[in-house]
């Protein structure tokens, strides 16, 4: 099989080089990623929207943005689509998301990006900056424990310059209603099950077509011995978000968005 032959297991057109050649569409990879994690997250577009307003709002419309966690620059590629002047640090610690990453924006000097782990103390001495305008995250930190959490938000306080912004979207349910929660994740799981039926892939089944794929297999292997099939952290509700920003140093902590499971915290420098 070509480059190109993950594309078509996604149903996705491979590109062309000039000769015929089969080469790698990193663009359609970003895309795809983008497509399964709306299958969990319905409503991801909604968050990043008010995401940037707040960034636009707080820090102006050319920010310097670390995009924390990530994946395969999804935080990114809309940054840079409202806000042509700003530049970005993408940060991530898996091989084969790093990957589709750095081929999507590859050519654009507004962008970069970075092999770290995230509970490493050391690893903002490897950032191109010193500090940053905006901290953006969205569905990754849960991974964490709520120590090393608690860390990560101390050592972004180092990060992010005064009167900056640091905002991670993230599983934050609320507290004291689980009957509503139970009826919530039912209604999910009967939506996903029908998203299934009509061919979406799920978390599963996009990480077997990447292990598939000979332009990703290697970068799938390393990352699965990495962090396994799921890493699970602490789900962890917004009002401990908000209280760890807040000791870490910011002077303002508040939400900016939130729905029955998931909510937007935003704690300003």
């Amino acid at each position: 099989m070509g480059g190109g032959a993950g594309c078509r297991l996604l149903g996705l057109p491979p590109s062309t080089g000039r000769k015929g050649t089969e080469v790698t569409d990193w663009q359609a990879w970003q895309e795809s990623w983008d497509r399964q994690q709306e299958w969990y997250l319905p409503d991801r577009e909604e968050r990043f929207r008010v995401m940037l307003d707040m960034v636009e709002a707080l820090t102006g419309d050319k920010p310097r943005v670390l995009d924390l966690a990530c994946g395969t620059g999804s935080i990114t590629a809309r940054l840079l689509r409202r806000f042509p002047g700003a530049v970005s640090t993408g940060v991530d610690l898996d091989p084969a998301l790093l990957t589709i990453a750095r081929g999507t924006f590859e050519g654009d000097d507004r962008v970069e990006f970075v092999t770290a782990d995230l509970t490493d103390p050391e690893w903002p001495a490897r950032l191109p900056y010193d500090t940053y305008d905006a901290v953006l995250t969205a569905t990754a930190l849960h991974w964490l424990s709520a120590d090393e959490l608690r860390a990560l938000y101390g050592r972004l306080a180092g990060v992010v310059r005064p009167g900056g912004v640091v905002m991670n979207a993230d599983h934050m349910p609320g507290e004291g209603t689980p009957r509503v929660h139970a009826a919530e994740r039912a209604w999910t799981e009967a939506r996903r099950e029908r998203a299934k039926a009509a061919g979406a892939l799920d978390w599963e089944e996009w990480w077997r077509v990447v292990s598939a794929a000979p332009e990703l297999a290697e970068q799938a292997r390393q990352r699965f011995e990495i962090f396994g099939s799921h890493r699970d952290g602490e789900i962890l509700p917004a009002s401990w978000h908000l209280d760890t920003l807040r000791a870490a140093g910011f002077e303002e902590t508040t939400i900016a968005w939130a729905s029955l499971t998931d909510a937007l915290v935003l704690a300003l420098r």
